[in-house]
């Protein structure tokens, strides 16, 4: 299997997270993760900019083969859930714009393919990062979650490679049996 270099990306109004691993075959290694801090840019249209424009850059330095996002959640607040729904639409433009392919998991998908349980809390999903990506202390919760999302991605990409794979070995058996 090819090496891939994943961005994940957990948007967010005030404080966007990224990071970005390597998946070389079945190892997976950190590469870089930051929270993009947007608060302090003024008002929602002048936030959002920023956000577009740091993550156009950051793009252009590591060019990721992908990128995975956290798909839309029913939030309690609705207010919340659609200045949420504005940063990821503006993390979705750059990308767009770059070419690079977009993949979205759910919450509970991406804390199952870390942690092993659906409803895991924020610091067992940071403590696992840590150890699956042999940091020597845990990221940011934001860049944490970033990286969740690119190991999630990791490890469903190699699930659907072996499953092609077993399915052509199972083709070509059929095949050639009389």
């Amino acid at each position: 299997m090819p090496d891939e270099i994943i961005l994940g990306i957990d948007p967010g109004s005030h404080a966007t997270g990224y990071g970005l691993i390597r998946a070389c075959g079945g190892r997976l290694v950190y590469l870089e993760s930051g929270v993009i801090r947007i608060t302090d840019a003024g008002d929602l249209p002048a936030r959002l900019r920023r956000l577009y424009e740091t993550l156009s850059g950051i793009l252009q330095v590591s060019r990721p083969d992908v990128c995975a996002v956290e798909d839309v959640f029913c939030a309690v607040n609705p207010r919340s859930a659609l200045l949420l729904g504005h940063a990821r639409g503006a993390a979705i433009l750059a990308l767009a714009q770059a070419d690079i392919p977009v993949f979205t998991y759910s919450p509970s998908s991406v804390k199952r393919a870390v942690v092993g349980v659906g409803r895991a809390e924020k610091s067992q999903v940071q403590h696992m990062i840590r150890l699956l990506l042999a940091l020597p202390k845990s990221p940011p919760r934001d860049a944490s979650d970033a990286l969740a999302l690119a190991v999630c991605h990791a490890n469903n990409s190699r699930f659907h490679q072996i499953s092609a794979m077993a399915k052509n070995i199972e083709t070509s058996q059929a095949v050639l049996r009389p």
